[in-house]
């Protein structure tokens, strides 16, 4: 399949896709204010998102280069020090990008 990233078909593409990642989002809203959010669906949730982190990170832990895995155990150290995400990330991010400088 061959799809022109020209032009207006670039446009009319950004709009398909943005389209499409509200449509699912406004619906899993939808969907979950019918649904009763008790202990056992929050225990669900909250294991989904470190699930799905998992499996964002493990591949890169395994494949990655030296920089990668550098910046990866930078944040997984940074986080468990200050319990805060974004100097974690912002750390991991730093030790990345000093690593490949030099």
């Amino acid at each position: 399949m061959w799809i022109e990233t020209s032009g207006v078909s670039a446009l009319m593409l950004i709009f398909a896709m943005a389209l499409v990642t509200l449509s699912t989002r406004w619906g899993g809203v939808f969907v979950m204010s019918y649904i009763p959010i008790g202990y056992r669906v929050k225990q669900f949730i909250q294991a989904m998102s470190g699930s799905v982190l998992v499996a964002l990170l493990a591949p890169l832990a395994l494949t990655g280069d030296h920089g990668a895995r550098l910046a990866l155990l930078t944040t997984a150290v940074t986080m468990l020090l200050l319990k805060r995400p974004l100097p974690a990330i912002a750390a991991g991010i730093l030790v990345a990008a000093l690593y490949r400088q030099l």
